[in-house]
């Protein structure tokens, strides 16, 4: 009985471990159509349990068997294929050799072509430098030039041509050498013409218009309403600040001629107008430089304009005193309209004064119309004293702020430090311009009014003659 036990006992472990093994087996091979699990009914009795494990060593036989089939095509199929890689390595291995075989043979051809090619050129290997080198820099010079305006595509074959050159396989035709030679004695030829056409030039705003334009050699270009173009990147365009003066009505009248011989201002400088006109575009005109001396600069005009108008009008007065006095002469009725005829009347009222009274009156009245023939000579001569020193005050604030932005910015722009050393002095030559006019203005004004008091202090001490020569008869 007890084998008999222990007999069931190593049945039931050995379906257990045909159980694992039909799970293991069936996680590996391919899924397959569901089967009854007689194995997960409770085994009833001995025979039951028996059969349950000869039907799991049933199937762990036939999951190994299809296993091992998969394994040996497997096997053969990657056998297959490090074959075909071993043969595709040989085929490469010849082919290899033979590129380097024919890479080797031609490098041997190149090398006897190169050869050949610099026996053949000889000579001609420094012309073609020669002519590269020219090419270059006619190029350098076309891309600038105001010609090409009128001749746009004069560039493009010469940069084909260096680039044609540059390599040592290709060598210029005759048409091209010739064409060089050629482009080179028409932009000298260029040069000395006066040619008018059509292109599209770019205003101020930035419109782009046709317009006939009038090249002046490889000078300066204008159109027809007188303004002067810049040549840039191809491209025609207005000048947004055009140059002062008479250059713009003489480039007018060049522009709208038809012959003969005109005024008109070219810069020679340089082929894109050159530093000339650049200097007379950026030199600031009458107004511009007014607008530099600031706040003391507009002073000084108030006061040369308030001293122009006071010396105008004391010309004025005293000219129509003057005109009066001369006619007063004229006349032997003393008239209140003049200071003579004012004088005068001291003496008509008085005809039997003493001397010594008369003499008094006579310079009483000599002094009472002197202040009025003399009004605002005080103020002129004021104004010719003052202008200066305001000038000078208008320069040393200019100078301290043009110190001060050294000081913070440096001198590292020599030129924003003369502009500024050049706006200070505005203030003074504007102090000039007023106190010299007005010292001019003032003798004029003096002159005119000691002129009429010296006719008055003749008059009167003629008078005075006069009476006591009357009185001592």
């Amino acid at each position: 009985m007890k084998s008999l036990n222990n007999m069931v006992s190593a049945l039931v472990l050995g379906g257990l471990v045909a159980m694992s093994s039909s799970a293991f087996a069936q996680d590996d091979a391919a899924p397959a159509a569901p089967e009854p699990d007689l194995r997960a009914e409770a085994a009833a009795n001995m025979g039951q349990l028996l059969e349950f494990v000869k039907q799991g060593q049933v199937t762990d036989a036939k999951e190994n068997r299809a296993r091992e089939q998969r394994f040996a095509n497997a096997k053969a199929d990657q056998a297959k294929m490090l074959s075909d890689a071993e043969a595709e390595r040989t085929r490469e291995e010849r082919r290899s050799a033979q590129l380097e075989d024919t890479f080797e043979a031609n490098e041997l051809l190149v090398a006897d072509k190169q050869e050949q090619l610099r026996e053949r050129l000889g000579a001609l290997t420094e012309l073609f430098g020669h002519l590269t080198a020219a090419s270059g820099d006619l190029k350098s010079n076309l891309d600038v030039s105001l010609v090409s305006s009128q001749y746009p595509d004069r560039g493009l074959f010469l940069q084909d041509l260096i680039d044609k050159m540059s390599t040592s396989d290709r060598l210029p035709s005759i048409e091209e050498i010739e064409r060089v030679w050629y482009e080179m004695l028409r932009e000298i030829t260029e040069t000395g013409k006066v040619v008018s056409f059509t292109t599209e030039v770019a205003t101020a705003s930035g419109e782009r218009a046709q317009r006939d334009v009038v090249r002046v050699g490889a000078f300066n270009v204008i159109d027809t309403e007188g303004n002067y173009l810049a040549y840039d990147n191809n491209s025609l365009a207005v000048l947004p600040r055009q140059p002062s003066g008479n250059y713009t009505g003489w480039a007018n009248e060049l522009a709208n001629a038809s012959g003969g011989l005109h005024q008109f201002g070219i810069d020679p400088t340089g082929p894109t107008g050159g530093s000339f006109l650049a200097a007379i575009i950026d030199s600031p005109n009458l107004e511009e430089r007014w607008h530099q001396g600031g706040y003391v600069g507009y002073a000084i005009t108030a006061v040369g304009a308030f001293a122009f108008i006071l010396a105008i009008f004391r010309v004025l007065v005293l000219t129509g005193v003057s005109a009066k006095v001369s006619k007063q002469l004229k006349s032997d009725k003393a008239m209140d309209n003049n200071p003579l005829g004012r004088v005068l009347k001291v003496h008509e009222d008085n005809p039997s004064m003493d001397l010594e009274t008369l003499e008094l009156k006579m310079s009483e009245a000599v002094m009472r119309e002197t202040p009025k023939l003399e009004s605002g000579l005080t103020l002129l001569k004021i104004i010719a004293a003052v202008a200066p020193l305001m000038g000078l005050l208008g320069t040393v604030t200019g100078m301290i702020v043009t110190f001060q932005a050294i000081t913070i910015f440096g001198a590292g722009d020599p030129k924003a430090m003369a502009g500024g050393i050049s706006g200070a002095l505005i203030t003074t030559v504007l102090g000039l311009l007023v106190a010299i006019p007005t010292v001019l203005l003032h003798t004029l004004v003096n002159g005119r009014a000691q002129r009429i008091i010296h006719v008055l202090n003749e008059q009167a001490t003629g008078i005075v003659a006069t009476h006591s020569e009357a009185s001592s008869k």
